[in-house]
């Protein structure tokens, strides 16, 4: 004969491996220490600063106004 399951148990059992396989795929993509985590803010910080000293400002008076160009 075969082994009486109890579906309910099996069902659970099957619940739990797929969510250890899934802690384990997140532990991989986002288990990062905190020393990677604060380089990848100051780089981040650095990035921004850069491009901010790059921007070009817009005045008023000195930007052409769309209805004056003929």
């Amino acid at each position: 004969m075969a082994e009486i399951v109890n579906l309910n148990q099996f069902r659970k059992a099957k619940a739990r491996e797929s969510d250890r396989h899934q802690a384990a795929e997140n532990r991989v993509r986002f288990g990062r220490n905190k020393v990677e985590k604060e380089n990848d803010r100051r780089a981040a910080e650095r990035r921004d600063a850069l491009l901010s000293g790059k921007e070009l400002e817009k005045s008023g008076e000195d930007a052409p106004d769309e209805g004056d160009q003929k």
